[in-house]
């Protein structure tokens, strides 16, 4: 891995990790007038979760997201309220635009064994994307190749 790599790597971790605080404080700050019976609030901070691995354009990258302890109650279903962050939905292990690169390593003729290379390339790193993340996608395109090679084209040409 380049020099190059590393400190685009560096600053796409650390301009989530800025992302992701400031979206946290944003929803604190937005309920911090709604306190309990005791006159503290119900929406506060809690830590961070163990680290994870993110896949995206630029590798994979450490993510430590803030975590939020809402306690509100949603009076329509008597549900706690949760904060989902609309960066890091709570199972995102890899970017969407990261998934943009199988279609590509498909179109290089590149099979759910032989797929490291290629990742490498595009990502510096093979991690979060395994043969069963590319097999899957693939098996979809080959069907639909399979159905777009069989269509009746009579009805195209009349």
């Amino acid at each position: 891995m380049s020099l190059l790599d590393e400190i685009v790597r560096e600053g796409a971790r650390r301009m989530l990790a800025a992302a992701l605080e400031a979206e946290v404080a944003a929803y604190i700050d937005a309920h911090a007038h709604e306190l309990d019976e005791q006159g503290r609030r119900l929406v506060v901070r809690n830590g961070h979760p163990q680290p994870r691995q993110l896949v995206t354009g630029a590798g994979a990258v450490e993510v430590v997201a803030p975590r939020v302890n809402d306690k509100r109650v949603d009076e329509a279903t008597g549900q706690r309220k949760r904060f989902s962050s609309a960066i890091l939905p709570p199972c995102c292990r890899k970017s969407p635009k990261a998934s943009d690169v199988l279609p590509l390593l498909y179109l290089n003729g590149l099979s759910g064994n032989d797929f490291a290379p290629g990742l490498e390339q595009f990502l510096g790193t093979s991690a979060g994307l395994s043969a069963a993340t590319v097999t899957r996608p693939t098996t979809q395109w080959q069907e639909e190749a399979r159905a777009f090679q069989a269509r009746d084209l009579a009805r195209i040409f009349h």
